[in-house]
């Protein structure tokens, strides 16, 4: 599974006009899942990110996590982060999961996250056209692969 976490301010999902996922401080993470992904890849890449130790402390190091923080963690399922673009001009998707596999792979991130964060755990729409707003703070950008 890959997981691209941005460190936010704010993000923000719609779908078609409408809000179906929003947080403030926090980490939005584009999920892309890939064949032989399992759910043990889904649960152990929301355990990574809730603890990785990408907010800063009183001295102004990245040492503190999201769940040190208490901030938000927005999913989005982004399939095109398992695109091959090492050829061509037009990015081939074969590294990507196939749909179903990655919708429930998704899901299963999706619900580890809300486990253990309740609602400061938000996401995108797997499968639809999103519309995906964020202030990147730092910027800090991170891939992640489990």
């Amino acid at each position: 599974m890959i997981g691209l976490l941005q460190r936010v301010s704010a993000a923000s999902v719609t779908v078609e006009g409408a809000s179906v996922g929003a947080i403030g401080s926090g980490l939005l993470v584009l999920v892309a899942v890939v064949p032989g992904d399992t759910a043990d890849h889904a649960e152990r890449l929301v355990d990574r990110l809730l603890r990785y130790r990408v907010f800063e402390d009183e001295a102004g190091r990245m040492n503190r996590s999201l769940i040190e923080t208490g901030g938000g963690l927005l999913l989005v399922p982004q399939f095109t982060l398992a695109a091959d673009t090492q050829r061509g001009l037009r990015p081939s998707f074969t590294g990507a999961a196939p749909p179903g596999q990655g919708r429930l792979l998704f899901e299963v991130a999706v619900a580890a996250a809300r486990a253990r964060l309740g609602e400061r755990a938000a996401s995108g729409r797997f499968g639809a056209h999103m519309q995906v707003s964020l202030t990147n703070d730092g910027p800090v950008t991170l891939w992640l692969e489990v």
